[in-house]
């Protein structure tokens, strides 16, 4: 494969990079500086910014208001974004839910909900993990019951309960499993449903993560009523949405780009001189040894997401290449962030806090690391568990 940028490329990462430069919300930017918590109006700022632009979907087909880009100028884009250190796009729309909608909605379905999900004018979330139930998906209880009600129309009560919903506190909407068929063998029993999250019935509950955070949720569902046409795809058969949504959400939880970026926050936390520690940490061997360990997992974690991007763009979905992305991406990711709280030393104490004013104590170059240490051991977990993912390696690729 050929690394080396055209013009026409390297213009385009020029472009790119002014127009973040001269887009980027200052409030969001300032807030992220802060480490302050982030409202639904801040993760939608860019957004709305990224859709007016028309960059919001890239690898959306051009017919839905995708960006038509090669490969190598998603690559770029992604670069770039890591680079400015941007906020990530929210997935589950544009980048979960989006593509199961164009790939097996109605065309009904489609003119309903791909505009809102584009233009960020409706938020989602994603009801599939339950108490229980997480990386054997297929195993889930929600259940859905179809009934005709007395004005003639067609509907499912769904009962049950999700949970580590993300940021289902600010979602509109919601895309779930449900089990329609409960005689069938676990897969084949299972529908793909859009509910309202303000319909009667839900209910949000917070969960309040290891390092204080309000990330995720429990959603209940008490006999919550939907419309038959809010299914997508046939009855029993969602787990074909499933399936394909997560392996979109799998090659993107690799995050490459803004684990290069990362690195570099490591190497520059490293350098910096401290009396506790004798110097730079960067002066001893077996760090750096770490770190380029590191640098070598990520640039061959590279290699592979450019190969599944570029199979991407011939037709060929995700396929097996979006587990190991998972795998090796997510690995990598809690790498860094244990390098981080080494580089830190004592700094990172997560209790560290003055706490009449809310922040931390100690140098800036500490803040917030130890609660991104705590929060990324979640990684290697949702999206289907790295154990599971192996299992589906061993499945596809060697036969086994």
């Amino acid at each position: 494969m050929n690394l080396d940028f055209t013009p026409e490329e390297d213009a385009f990462r020029d472009e790119v990079r002014a127009f973040i430069a001269e887009n980027y919300p200052p409030e969001l930017r300032r807030k992220q500086d802060a480490d302050e918590p982030l409202s639904k109006e801040d993760y939608l700022s860019w957004h709305k910014v990224l859709a007016k632009k028309g960059w919001i979907a890239p690898s959306w087909p051009k017919e839905f208001g995708g960006t038509g880009w090669s490969p190598t100028q998603k690559y770029i884009w992604s670069e770039e974004l890591a680079h400015a250190d941007a906020l990530a796009t929210l997935p589950f729309g544009v980048n979960m839910l989006g593509p199961v909608l164009y790939t097996f909605g109605t065309d009904e379905q489609k003119q309903r909900f791909l505009p809102g999900i584009y233009n960020g004018e409706v938020w989602w979330c994603q009801g599939y993990s339950e108490p229980g139930s997480g990386s054997d998906l297929a195993s889930l209880k929600t259940r859905a019951e179809r009934i005709t009600a007395d004005d003639g129309k067609e509907y499912y009560i769904v009962s049950g309960q999700k949970t580590w919903t993300t940021l289902a506190q600010f979602a509109d909407w919601g895309f779930f499993l449900v089990r329609t068929d409960p005689t069938s063998k676990p897969q084949a029993g299972i529908s793909f449903l859009l509910i309202d999250m303000k319909s009667p019935g839900v209910t949000v509950r917070p969960i309040i993560t290891l390092e204080g955070g309000h990330e995720v949720n429990d959603v209940f569902l008490d006999n919550v009523k939907v419309p038959v046409e809010n299914r997508i795809f046939h009855e029993n058969q969602g787990w074909t949405c499933a399936k394909a949504l997560l392996a979109h959400e799998r090659s993107g939880i690799a995050g490459v780009a803004r684990s290069k970026r990362n690195l570099e926050k490591v190497r520059d936390i490293a350098r910096t001189e401290r009396s506790d520690a004798g110097g730079a940490v960067i002066g001893d061997a077996s760090f750096r040894r770490k770190v380029a360990e590191l640098e070598i997992d990520l640039t061959a974690l590279e290699f592979t997401e450019l190969r599944t991007l570029a199979g991407e763009s011939s037709g060929k979905g995700p396929g097996p290449e979006s587990s190991i992305l998972k795998i090796k991406g997510t690995e990598i990711q809690q790498r860094i962030q244990e390098l981080a709280l080494e580089a830190v030393g004592h700094y990172g104490a997560p209790f560290l806090r003055d706490i009449g004013h809310n922040v931390q104590i100690g140098p800036e170059y500490a803040r917030g690391v130890a609660g991104e240490y705590f929060n990324g051991r979640k990684t290697s977990i949702y999206g289907g568990s790295n154990e599971i993912q192996r299992n589906i390696i061993a499945k596809m690729v060697l036969g086994l």
